[in-house]
């Protein structure tokens, strides 16, 4: 249908009746937020009321909103660790939802080192295909024609387990790629990708992303935009690419399979785009042998017209990187979503990466905000939190997301800061500002400064044989390697200079200190490679001395001066790696296995 014979969307005109209605819905949406809102939580507390939870805070049936915030507590995750891990374990009864809990999504975030488990119903897979489906109307009214050819997106399943009671648990996107809504999607020629399914649901990290390379090389000039879900995972295509281009041309040029890729529907499913094509192997393996590969994005690719990958948050230190790989194409922040619920999407997605907005939906979930000097302050039943409703925060405040959800969380704080930047009718625009707490992430790994000290102080023991210790850290998420990894700083002391500690040692602490980290940094290490080797840089003695004298002459003050566990500005850095006696790496994969500890 040409575009003119459809009607117009505030928004711009749509590409096509589909979009349309897809941006008419958003239009609805964002001018009622407030009403959308009310709706929401009464849905949920109709349907929720007779819970083991919500009958605990004697609602009595009342769905109204002063109601539910007088008597309701704000929460976080260690607080509904009981109920959660009675589900966990076969309680069957409705403790949180009325719905049954179809599975749990392991969340990024951890509690005692290990993945939170976010219970959820077979019904939010509806509600997050229905945000999915917002995306692609949306970006077709900044770029035209991605109808005319295919998106290279490299996506991955991650490994699932079982809870004791039966219930799997595993990631929201492996949960969605494995999911009917993923596998037998209709055929939309604005979201056809190169990937196959087959090679997308391959357990196998290095025969999935071997299998869409593969098929992403063989459909260079149909490619229009290259994505991964992060600009980490992208980066980490990038590199695969430059460790296994002779292998990849070598199967371009025959027309055959390399022998490392054994699972039976990968092999099959890549037959059919394989064929001898000496010409393609040629220009492929003529690009990836030069030693510059500035821009190489756009020359294997060269009808791309943007990247689709997440660089707001911790992600924003990769945006150097993609740039001089793809010649400064724009990058695209198309949603904003978590394993707790997903909440809305970029409605201006060709936006610069430091400018990216998100507009809630507020059909997802009923949201309030805590206002983020509130929320740096002890919350107790005793002294309730003032949180603001979606449509009354303010324009330039930063708040804490706090979210009631359909499959039973309710009034739980996610730990995101959020920063009001504008609205969109009445639904206001948040510029993600950061999780709350983190110190490193390179990947989906975030670790903050409790899980840090305690790694130091686990590998520092190591250290007593020789009479070392350590006297000041600090660190950084070095992200100009791929995989990204943690750099530590240690300065030791050492009481019997013969007995320093060997470069053995001091890789054995590196080992200790990933040992002693959560497991999700030890799963990317592990089973997803999206993590390298833990790196300790031996300073000089009298380094954080200078540290001090430096923020000091910057106007610190010297009285409340003290050493900051992560460190990223330029001078700092600059200053510490010119005081490194010695660098040292872990020389083995930490332990980790896909089993939770009971």
């Amino acid at each position: 249908m040409a575009v003119d014979s459809i009607v117009s969307s505030p928004l711009g005109p749509a590409a096509c009746e589909k979009d349309a209605k897809a941006l008419q819905f958003i239009e609805e949406m964002t001018r009622n937020a407030d009403s959308v809102q009310e709706r929401v939580l009464a849905e949920i507390l109709s349907r929720n009321g007779e819970t083991e939870y919500l009958k605990r805070f004697k609602l009595d049936g009342s769905t109204d909103r002063e109601t539910f915030k007088s008597k309701i507590p704000v929460i976080k995750y260690e607080d509904l660790q009981p109920e959660i891990q009675r589900i966990a374990n076969g309680d069957r009864s409705a403790i949180l939802s009325a719905h049954p809990i179809s599975e749990f999504l392991t969340s990024s975030g951890t509690s005692a080192g290990e993945r939170k488990l976010m219970p959820t119903i077979q019904e939010e897979l509806d509600r997050r295909q229905m945000l999915y489906s917002l995306l692609m109307p949306v970006m077709n009214l900044y770029v035209p024609g991605l109808d005319k050819g295919k998106g290279l997106y490299f996506l991955f399943v991650k490994s699932e387990t079982k809870t004791p009671g039966g219930l799997l648990a595993r990631p929201v996107l492996t949960s969605y790629y494995k999911s009917e809504h993923f596998k037998t999607r209709p055929y939309d020629p604005y979201n056809v990708y190169t990937s196959p399914n087959e090679a997308i649901l391959c357990a196998d990290s290095f025969q999935s992303m071997y299998a869409q390379m593969l098929c992403g090389l063989y459909e260079r000039k149909q490619v229009l935009r290259l994505g991964a879900v992060f600009a980490s995972g992208l980066l980490r295509a990038i590199r695969f690419l430059h460790l296994n281009w002779h292998q990849l041309t070598h199967d371009i040029r025959t027309g055959t399979l390399s022998p490392k890729i054994t699972d039976p529907s990968v092999r099959n499913c890549v037959g059919h785009v394989l064929k001898p094509d000496p010409e393609l192997a040629d220009f492929i393996a003529g690009e990836c042998s030069r030693e510059n590969w500035e821009g190489i994005i756009t020359k294997i690719w060269p009808n791309t017209k943007y990247l689709d990958v997440i660089v707001t948050g911790a992600m924003a230190q990769y945006i150097p990187t993609l740039d001089y790989y793809s010649g400064g194409l724009p990058l695209a922040c198309t949603m904003y979503a978590s394993s707790e619920c997903y909440f809305g999407l970029n409605l201006n997605p060709m936006s610069k990466p430091s400018e990216v907005s998100y507009t809630i939906m507020p059909n997802m979930a009923y949201f309030e905000f805590l206002p983020h000097e509130q929320s740096s302050a002890q919350l107790s039943r005793d002294s309730p939190p003032r949180l603001v409703d979606l449509a009354d925060v303010e324009v330039g405040k930063e708040y804490e997301l706090v979210i009631t959800t359909y499959a039973g969380l309710h009034r739980y704080r996610v730990g995101d800061i959020l920063r009001v930047t504008g609205f969109h009718n009445s639904a206001p625009q948040f510029h993600f500002v950061r999780r709350k707490n983190v110190l490193l992430s390179i990947d989906s790994d975030k670790t903050d400064e409790a899980e840090l000290q305690k790694a130091v102080d686990n590998a520092s023991k190591l250290l007593g044989e020789v009479n070392t210790s350590v006297v000041e850290y600090t660190s950084f998420a070095d992200t100009k390697t791929i995989p990204g990894h943690y750099v530590i700083y240690w300065e030791l002391l050492g009481k019997d200079s013969a007995n320093a500690p060997s470069t053995d040692l001091l890789g054995q602490c590196c080992l200790a200190m990933e040992n002693s980290l959560n497991s999700v940094y030890r799963q990317g290490r592990v089973a997803d490679n999206s993590i390298g080797p833990l790196e300790i840089r031996v300073v000089k003695s009298g380094t954080f001395e200078e540290l001090m004298d430096y923020a000091i002459s910057r106007g610190a003050s010297i009285n409340q001066y003290k050493v900051p566990r992560c460190v990223n500005f330029t001078p700092i850095m600059e200053l510490l790696d010119s005081r490194v006696v010695s660098a040292h790496f872990s020389p083995a994969l930490p332990h980790w296995t896909p089993e939770r500890r009971r």
